[in-house]
């Protein structure tokens, strides 16, 4: 983890990451979607996911370095739900030093938030 030109921290690869390989997950409370729309307004970053249509997690305390995953158009890294644990894989190899980067795809900010990844044909915003 250090700082990323995308937006404050970032994770960044330590050694080579073959394609889809499972780099990591992240562990948070467990929360109801109603209460994690609640806390989406409440900080300024907000780091909650979304795991079924009733239940979240929010990362916001978490000590795990992959909450610092930062948002690219064109991400490295995908997110994966599995058993209500959410779960990074990479979409291709990642050089060391490379940031890891995930879409977050629709986002509570509703198109607000400006998209800063710098990817070729970037969107703009989340």
């Amino acid at each position: 983890m250090r700082a990323s030109a995308i937006d404050g921290q970032g994770v960044f690869a330590a050694e080579p990451i073959p394609r889809w390989t499972k780099i990591g997950e992240i562990r948070g409370q467990s929360i109801s979607v109603i209460e994690a729309r609640i806390r989406a307004t409440r900080h300024e970053r907000v780091m909650i996911v979304e795991i079924s249509p009733d239940k979240a997690i929010d990362f916001h305390k978490s000590t795990d370095p992959m909450r610092y995953t930062n948002h690219s158009c064109d991400a490295n890294a995908r997110l994966a739900v599995q058993n209500g644990r959410v779960e990074f894989y990479s979409l291709r190899a990642i050089s060391p030093g490379e940031e890891i980067t995930v879409s977050y795809g629709e986002t509570h900010h509703e198109g607000r938030l400006a998209c800063r990844c710098g990817a070729p044909g970037c969107s703009g915003k989340l």
